[in-house]
């Protein structure tokens, strides 16, 4: 097939980072490509130079065979039917779904343009996400993370005057629940027919497999592998990106029903009470959105209701909006939970700041040439190593974590699973909701949650995505009921 897009020889340098170390990449009209690698490989900086957001200092921008290396930019892209799903995601949260339509179709004006944004966005959703629940009239920022995704997901697909012909999508189902995520691929597998080419990038490499014709690997800003998708493995994946990571095995659960608890109180709907133990990984189940990020906030902002033993900490799976600082250090972010007990007579120290995040920075295996950085000079997988060091490195007895792997590479997962089955057995406790059912396997129980109260508990040995998935949906005899 002919190349729609064409980059050659991209090169792009933050100070001592080279993010692109020239690279190629080739994209065919109506292909689905893989792209992978660590968190810092340099896939953010190249979807970001095809998006038009970000400047090379080297290199050649072909689209449909035009030479656009000079001036290319956001207009560019747009013009030519490139559009981008960003992982930190780009929706104004005080307009509504419809009026963020709008912002990205200047086509759509003059008198009755809301019932057109309306029409357009609503159809969009319901071609990719039928069942979706959205109104085009409710204001983004009262929208959970998923739902957001979904809009900015169907607003990358909308057309007017330009057709659509390359998709990114930077983790497009890192908010999404299983079932969402089933329903935009097969969207994405539609749309190959009518000549759209989509960049998927996930750490989810079973959805890149099943996903993708192609896969490229990068890794420290260079291409390392162009494969066709048939053929390869999981394994092969991470042993391409340089890094083996743990598969999750049986019997990693441990049954700590002896130990003392350390929450207990009235679960969601009352059906169960909500137990964690000292030295329990407790998960929380079920699709997104069905109240798992609201169990968690009240445990956080009403301890005493739930008998808490020991102070909390929070790791945001929403980082853009609850989780980083935006305006201050990678030292500082990392630091912050700990201000307190890093005070000398009465002032911060500085050194033991600074000593923290460099400890927190080895041990968790942050990217950066120099902790005092802005931690927007990150990716996003970093920044949110970030937010786990912050927890970890606290006086916290109690974790809580809000599906906190969006984003996050196989290998830091596997990391991050050990620190956190570590940290367990050293005598902390986590809740941990997450929409990657994979997950579940590292709990030693598991609360499965719909239409916002809790309707299942699995023990370590209940939990498979067959039981999850079942107490998931309404059965018929509780929809007669």
């Amino acid at each position: 097939m002919s190349a729609f897009v064409e980059l050659a020889g991209l090169e792009k340098r933050y100070e001592a980072v080279r993010a692109l170390d020239g690279v190629d990449l080739r994209v065919a009209a109506g292909e689905v490509l893989g792209l992978v690698g660590h968190n810092g490989a340099g896939k953010s900086t190249l979807i970001n130079v095809l998006a038009g957001t970000v400047v090379p200092d080297a290199g050649r921008i072909e689209v449909a065979g035009e030479d656009l290396a000079r001036g290319y930019d956001v207009t560019t892209a747009t013009d030519r039917g490139i559009r981008c799903v960003f992982q930190e995601l780009s929706l104004c949260p005080n307009l509504t779904v419809a009026e963020n339509t709008r912002i990205v179709h200047r086509q759509i004006k003059g008198r009755g343009w809301q019932a057109r944004a309306r029409a357009l966005i609503i159809g969009t959703l319901d071609a990719i996400f039928p069942g979706h629940g959205i109104r085009p009239d409710r204001r983004i920022g009262d929208l959970s993370i998923g739902r957001r995704q979904m809009v900015e997901i169907a607003r990358a697909f909308t057309e007017t005057e330009t057709p659509v012909r390359l998709v990114i999508l930077d983790e497009p189902t890192s908010s999404l629940d299983s079932t969402a995520a089933e329903q935009l691929l097969a969207y994405v597998r539609r749309r190959q027919a009518d000549g759209v080419a989509t960049i998927l990038i996930s750490h989810l490499l079973g959805e890149i497999l099943g996903a993708a014709d192609r896969v490229v690997v990068m890794r420290d800003g260079k291409v390392v592998a162009d494969r066709a998708a048939a053929g390869l493995s999981r394994d092969d994946l991470v042993g391409l990106m340089g890094h083996v990571a743990d598969q999750p095995g049986e019997g990693q659960g441990r049954r700590r029903l002896d130990a003392e608890p350390v929450l207990d109180g009235p679960g969601p709907g009352g059906r169960h009470r909500l137990e964690l133990r000292r030295g329990e990984v407790v998960g929380l189940a079920g699709l997104a959105g069905h109240g798992q990020t609201a169990a968690l906030l009240d445990v956080y902002d009403r301890p005493r209701d739930f008998a808490a033993v020991g102070k909390l900490a929070f790791v945001a799976g929403d980082r853009q909006s609850d989780g980083v600082f935006p305006l201050w250090s990678i030292k500082d972010n990392i630091a912050v939970r700990s201000f307190s007990a890093l005070r000398r007579n009465g002032l911060l120290d500085e050194a033991a700041v600074t000593g923290l995040a460099l400890d927190w920075q080895k041990r968790i295996g942050i990217r950066t040439p120099d902790v005092r950085n802005p931690i927007l000079s990150l990716s996003g997988g970093n920044q949110q190593k970030v937010l786990f060091a912050r927890a970890l490195a606290s006086d916290a007895a109690i974790i809580l974590m809000d599906d906190p792997m969006r984003g996050v590479d196989v290998g830091t997962k596997s990391e991050v699973y050990a620190l956190i089955r570590q940290e367990a057995t050293a005598g902390r406790s986590f809740l941990w909701y997450t929409t990657e059912l994979d997950e579940l396997v590292h709990c030693d129980r598991v609360y499965v949650f719909r239409e916002g109260e809790i309707v299942a508990h699995l023990a370590h040995d209940e939990i498979t995505e067959r039981a999850v998935l079942q107490a998931s949906f309404r059965s018929d005899a509780e929809a007669v009921a």
